[in-house]
């Protein structure tokens, strides 16, 4: 029986919704195969280990879940040998995860650091390595990258905190049209983002975004469905049937992806598509996937217009494992359960690994 780290909390504005997502990952976790030991990292960025049933017994709502233990720190210990967690309480060392699901949501999580830090502790991950979880996780990279692949995506402009004083709303309306969207280039799940369709909502939507970046992305909103596939696999990955999501207030907003179960509509499969149209979604998806060094799994969201013209949105790398989640439940569409996919996310994690230990790093 293997032991899994499940990774959950951590700095970002997405605390409650990994914390969520652990719960169900934890629900699911294949006991026959697998023996979890699940760590919390609270907003300052410290390691705790939680008692799993405590952690089970809360309610998975974002406004009331939270980490459940800090009374047994832990100290992280990189390098190629173990051990690598040492319990603070007593200075013993914990058992040796083969692999770890880190479900952190946002910086700090799926951008890259957590995973450099994972592969410094020479542990097999769910997900992609460190340079596809930086390149998706940064909206500005990933839509350059997109551009020169000629993978279509809606216009967009970048602007730093020091260019704040001539960000313009006349100016920016020069090169896009309304209704913009204004987010942070390195965040997820709709935090941080407003849909501008004024110039009097304009300076506000500027600053929110500032709060969580550095950097922030005014993006042209393309008019069309919103819909959704799951890839899954590393060399060989496959799509998965085709979502859509139809938000009840404009668009798909932190409280309908979370907080309220009627905030948007979500339709698997995506109804009144061709089979033709289908399978160039699909197939636009893995070319994204592999476009931007994804391994592992990404969600790939698209707009698709009256004219049948397919835009990426964006690539989550590490998608919401919650109950209305969009990922797991694409793949359940495609015919994996939840149990079974959790399981078979373990497994490309400890091939990639396998395949990583083979490289010769002394010459």
């Amino acid at each position: 029986m293997k032991t899994i780290a499940i990774l959950c909390g951590g700095k970002s504005a997405e605390h409650e919704i990994s914390l969520i997502s652990a719960m169900n990952i934890l629900r699911a976790l294949d006991r026959d195969l697998f023996q979890p030991m699940v760590i919390g990292i609270d907003r300052k960025g410290r390691w705790f280990l939680q008692d799993e049933q405590k952690f089970l017994d809360q309610e998975p709502d974002p406004k009331k879940v939270a980490l459940t233990d800090h009374d047994r720190p832990l100290a992280v210990v990189p390098g190629e040998s173990a051990p690598h967690l040492i319990d603070l309480t007593d200075y013993s060392p914990l058992p040796e995860p083969e692999a770890v699901f880190a479900i952190l949501h946002g910086p700090n999580g799926e951008d890259g650091t957590m995973q450099g830090l994972l592969h410094h502790l020479n542990w097999a991950f769910v997900g992609p390595n460190v340079l596809g979880s930086a390149i998706s996780m940064d909206k500005d990279v990933a839509k350059r990258l997109l551009d020169q692949a000629g993978i279509p995506n809606s216009p967009f402009l970048t602007f730093r905190s020091y260019e704040r004083e001539r960000i313009n709303f006349r100016e920016v309306t020069r090169h896009l049209q309304l209704p913009l969207f204004i987010k942070p280039a390195c965040m997820g799940s709709s935090v941080g983002i407003s849909r501008v369709t004024r110039e009097a909502e304009f300076e506000e939507a500027i600053d929110l975004a500032f709060r969580f970046d550095r950097k922030i992305l005014i993006e042209q909103g393309i008019n069309g469905r919103e819909i959704e596939c799951a890839v899954l696999g590393n060399e060989n990955p496959t799509g998965s049937p085709i979502g859509e999501i139809v938000p009840v207030n404009g668009f798909y907003d932190y409280e309908a992806k979370y907080i309220d179960p009627n905030g948007a509509a979500l339709l698997i499969p995506a109804p009144n598509l061709s089979e033709s149209l289908v399978q160039r979604v699909k197939e636009l998806a893995v070319r994204t996937f592999k476009v931007l060094e994804c391994e592992g799994c990404a969600r790939v969201d698209f707009f698709l217009t009256d004219k049948g013209e397919l835009y990426i949105n964006e690539v989550n790398t590490l998608p919401g494992f919650t109950s209305i989640s969009m990922y797991p439940s694409l793949c359940q569409a495609a015919g994996i359960k939840y149990s079974d996919l959790i399981t078979e996310l373990i497994n490309l994690a400890l091939e990639r690994k396998a395949e990583i230990g083979e490289l010769v790093t002394n010459i």
